[in-house]
Formats: C-alpha cells, sequence, structure tokens
C-alpha cells in the first residue's frame, strides 16, 4: 500500500429537477481529521451522514467540503419581498438616523434589502424538502467526490513515499558509511589515544603515564557510536516496514523522524574526528528532509 498525502481537491456534481448541483472537496494537512462543511440553507440535515462518509475514506487532514445548487434557467421563481421585516429594518434604520448628526438622516435601502431574509424565493422554503427527496443523488455524487479525493491523495502520496524512500537510503549509506569510517578502526583509536597521553605527558612530568592511559580508554568508550549506528539502522528497519503497512503511517513516520534526529545529534556529539562529523551534520539534513516530508503523509 503507498503512502497517502493529506493535500488533494476534488470535485463532482449532478442534476435533478429543478437544480444542478456540485460537491468540492479540499484537504490539507493536518493533525487528525478535522472536517468542516459548507451547504446552502435547508441542505444542513445531510451533515452526519457526509461527515461519517468522509471518515470511512479520509482518516487526517483538514478537510473542507462545499455544495453549491444553481436553479435551472426559466425554473426560478420570482423573488417575494418579506415586508414585514423590511419594515421593522427601515423604521429601525430612521430612529438611529434621527439620534445621530443632523446630515445623517439619509438611509440606503439597498443595505437593508440585503439582509438575510428581507428578499425571498418560494425555492428556498422547499430546499429541506428537496434535500430529503434527492438525498441519494446527493450522496452519491458525493462519494463520487471522496473517492476522486482519495485517488489524488493516494497519488500525491506515492511520489511522496519514492522521496522519503531515497532519504531512508541516504540515511543508510551515511550510518554505513560511519560504521565503517577509519577513524573508527581499533589502530587509529589506539594512535590517538597514544598521541593525546603523548602531549599530557610533555606538558607536565608529574602526570601519571598510567593513569593517564585508563582516563583516556574511559573518554574512547565514551565516544564510541556504535549504540547510536545500531539505533539508525533498528530506525532503518522499523521505517521499511511501516512503509509496507497496510495503515496511515504519518504520525509514526514523524516519531520516527524524530528518533533518527535524537541519535544524529549524539553522534554529532560524541564524534572525535572531522570526517565522522562531516557525516553526521550529513545525516542531519537527510533527517530534516525525512521529517518535511513525513508532515505531509496521512
Amino acid at each position: 500500500m503507498s503512502l497517502n498525502s493529506m493535500t488533494g481537491f476534488a470535485r463532482a456534481g449532478g442534476e435533478v429537477e429543478p437544480f444542478t448541483f456540485q460537491w468540492e472537496i479540499r484537504s490539507v494537512n493536518g493533525r487528525g481529521l478535522d472536517a468542516r462543511f459548507r451547504l446552502p440553507p435547508g441542505f444542513e440535515a445531510l451533515e452526519p451522514e457526509l461527515r461519517a462518509r468522509l471518515g470511512k475514506a479520509i482518516k487526517r487532514g483538514s478537510v473542507q467540503v462545499s455544495l453549491s445548487c444553481d436553479i435551472k434557467p426559466g425554473m426560478m421563481a420570482a423573488v417575494e419581498v418579506n415586508a414585514a421585516l423590511l419594515d421593522q429594518l427601515l423604521a429601525a434604520a430612521l430612529a438611529a438616523a434621527k439620534r445621530a448628526a443632523d446630515d445623517a438622516t439619509r438611509v440606503d435601502v439597498g443595505q437593508l434589502m440585503r439582509v438575510r431574509g428581507v428578499l425571498d424565493t418560494p425555492e428556498n422554503g422547499r430546499r429541506a424538502q428537496w434535500a430529503e427527496e434527492y438525498a441519494e443523488a446527493l450522496l452519491a455524487a458525493f462519494d463520487e467526490a471522496v473517492q476522486a479525493l482519495a485517488a489524488a491523495r493516494a497519488e500525491e502520496g506515492a511520489r511522496i513515499e519514492a522521496v522519503i524512500r531515497r532519504q531512508l537510503a541516504e540515511i543508510a549509506r551515511l550510518e554505513e558509511e560511519a560504521r565503517h569510517h577509519p577513524a573508527r578502526q581499533p589502530e587509529a583509536i589506539r594512535e590517538r589515544l597514544r598521541e593525546q597521553v603523548a602531549r599530557l605527558l610533555e606538558a607536565s612530568e608529574e602526570l601519571d603515564a598510567q593513569r593517564l592511559h585508563q582516563e583516556a580508554v574511559l573518554l574512547a568508550v565514551r565516544a564510541d557510536i556504535t549504540e547510536e549506528l545500531d539505533r539508525l539502522r533498528a530506525h532503518l528497519k522499523a521505517a521499511d516496514e511501516l512503509l509496507a503497512a497496510r495503515e496511515p503511517a504519518g504520525r509514526k513516520l514523524e516519531f520516527l523522524a524524530q528518533e533518527f534526529h535524537r541519535e544524529a545529534n549524539t553522534l554529532c556529539s560524541k564524534a572525535n574526528d572531522a570526517g565522522l562529523s562531516a557525516i553526521g551534520m550529513a545525516l542531519k539534513a537527510a533527517i530534516d528532509q525525512l521529517r518535511e516530508q513525513a508532515a505531509n503523509v496521512e
């Protein structure tokens, strides 16, 4: 199973007498599944079913769903004015104008006409009936849009997975390079210890050569990065298993990226060789890129 991205867009629609309709669904990154619906007045009763159907296909992301309905040409009913409401608004506006400055006595009727409920058409009162009557067609188109969104997210997810696999391969290459780096060979470690002890003995004849050797050995043990390399290798195996799993892997990949970063930081702090330090910095750069990509995965 390929990874799924959290970003995508889909559209699907249809027509039933006396209107055409269209669904649009957009999704972006999110910590969980956060779905928001913009439905025309009268269609709000569809939301629980829409939310349930969306949750079966999409597990994570910030999703915006909108439904637009357009009355077919020639089917539009005459506009009706709610005279009682308009009179109330007009009276309130005139009273407010009188309490204001002398030159503020004009009332913009056009603005009052835009108040919700002043203008109405008979079909507005029938939208809830339409939503119930044509629910099957509306939900079928919604399912089509959800499947298209899932396909778009899967397509983008496949591209992200290819990038993540390249980054994991780079991390594996750098881990192998660090594991077999010449600075970690016994001969190189012994030579480094001899040089350190020799410099200290040259600085002061009062120092105990045997004690210095013991301290140098302890420092060398503390600087060993074998455990960090082993953990990096274990994290790489866990990442491969996540990519092969048949479930959303985004959160676990983000957690693994944090663990990768922790080991790389420790490796850099322990490295007592310029070459190993350079490998550690390259590891951190590759892991940062991995973390950026993991943040886009469902």
